[in-house]
């Protein structure tokens, strides 16, 4: 088991910059299964969903190599003889493997994937992925675990509304648009930042999509035929760059961040200058300050919600950062039923917080209650995992963080981003006791 070290009260002091963002990296890398050049995608950090994805290419028949200064790169070669069906393991892993569905079953005729798997957030239907994909023509077979796709010949342009704004089902959509005969337009689409990103990739080889990051997206498809390969530069990932953010107003200090444009995160800055840190916004990166003897504002009513509203990954990070404001809170998030199972940790930590349905109550601090206390607690997931990593640098004494490979999903090395700005903050080597 993976441990994380922290030992808080540590003014954090410096600058860093987010990698490469995970939500984006693993539909494209999905995505360069539609073309039949090699494409390039640069500076891709080396995440566990990243290494799956990786593997996942590689069982499908694609090859798909890192190279470039310091393996920084991946080069993707799609191969002419792909199988359509992705290993159990591989989908049970992350649930990024749906992103497969529509690349394997335009490049294979017939797509099957063991339902995805990933962070224990609760249930997850890809039932409007299903919908649209039949709506352009693919046959769908649910059996057991796992679902079937067939078509015969192009797939069909469409005009298809999503019942909600998903950010997988617009990405599965628009990609299988691409290929298909006709155009598709997709109304209420997701409008993230992820969906521009894939959007720009698609189009550099050679697909003709407009209007993404808006609620209507047309794609005008090639009737079948492949992209062709692009270089691509992924853009920065914006939940980082939120963990960051938190980190300097639970700890204090002030911490820059820079590559990532600060409209990506708003909701989550407009969030930390209600609480009282200090907040300035560059053109591509910003930064946050907070008087460590200064007492954050609490009293916050906080809703998870689709871009531009406050980012759903962003949730328990936002939590972490209300557990030591003075005045109570409440966070709602109605896409994920377990978002917040990181409360039995912070609980452990001394935090007044407790789950109503899928609301986060956070009673907060009065100016007489002594911090957070030291003690072990386990990461249920990957982003509350980086909330209790978060909320250990607040902490008065050390905190373990166990089963924190989950982490590792998303942040190639938090602790030691963390570390580099000051923080008391590690990995436990293997075979290390933690208990030392």
């Amino acid at each position: 088991m993976e441990y994380i070290r922290v030992t808080g009260g540590r003014t954090l002091c410096g600058t860093v910059r987010p990698a490469a963002a995970k939500n984006s990296v693993l539909p494209l890398l999905a995505a360069t299964l539609l073309c039949g050049e090699p494409c390039t995608l640069r500076d891709v950090p080396r995440l566990k969903d990243v290494e799956t994805s990786l593997a996942l290419l590689a069982a499908v028949g694609a090859d798909a190599v890192r190279g470039g200064p310091g393996g920084r790169h991946i080069v993707t070669r799609p191969g002419r003889a792909l199988c359509g069906t992705v290993p159990a393991e591989l989908a049970g892993a992350m649930r990024g493997s749906v992103f497969y569905l529509a690349p394997l079953l335009i490049r294979t005729g017939c797509a099957v994937l063991p339902l995805p798997g990933g962070c224990r957030l609760g249930p997850r239907p890809i039932d409007i992925h299903l919908a649209g994909l039949a709506a352009m023509g693919a046959r769908i077979e649910m059996s057991g675990s796992a679902v079937t796709l067939r078509r015969r010949g192009s797939l069909q342009g469409t005009e298809f509304t999503l019942r909600l704004p998903s950010v997988g089902a617009t990405l599965t959509l628009m990609m299988a648009a691409c290929c298909a005969a006709g155009t598709t337009t997709l109304h209420g689409a997701a409008r993230e930042p992820e969906i521009v990103d894939t959007a720009a990739f698609l189009n550099a080889a050679g697909a003709e999509i407009s209007g993404a990051g808006t609620a209507c997206i047309r794609i005008r498809g090639t009737g079948g035929a492949l992209l062709g390969g692009c270089e691509h530069s992924v853009l920065p990932d914006r939940i980082a760059a939120a963990t960051y953010a938190a980190a300097a107003a639970v700890a204090g200090g002030s911490v820059t961040v820079e590559g990532c444009p600060p409209d990506y995160l708003a909701a989550f800055l407009d969030f930390l200058d209600q609480t009282g840190c200090t907040v300035l916004r560059g053109k591509n990166g910003f930064s946050v300050t907070r008087c460590p003897s200064r007492p954050l504002r609490g009293g916050c009513d906080l809703v998870a919600a689709a871009y531009p509203g406050l980012a759903t990954d962003a949730a328990p990070l936002a939590a972490a950062v209300l557990l030591g404001a003075e005045g109570p809170s409440r966070i709602y998030d109605g896409l994920f039923q377990n978002r917040f199972a990181c409360a039995e940790g912070f609980a452990a930590l001394g935090a007044d917080v407790c789950t109503e349905g899928r609301t986060l109550a956070i009673a907060g601090r009065e100016a007489e209650n002594t911090p957070l206390h030291g003690g072990t607690v386990r990461a249920p997931d990957l982003r509350g995992g980086a909330a209790l990593v978060l909320a250990a640098l607040g902490a008065r004494g050390t905190v373990l963080v166990a089963d924190a490979g989950h982490i590792r999903r998303g942040y190639a090395d938090l602790p030691g981003d963390l570390a580099s700005i000051g923080a008391d903050c590690r990995t436990l080597c293997p075979g290390e006791n933690p208990g030392c």
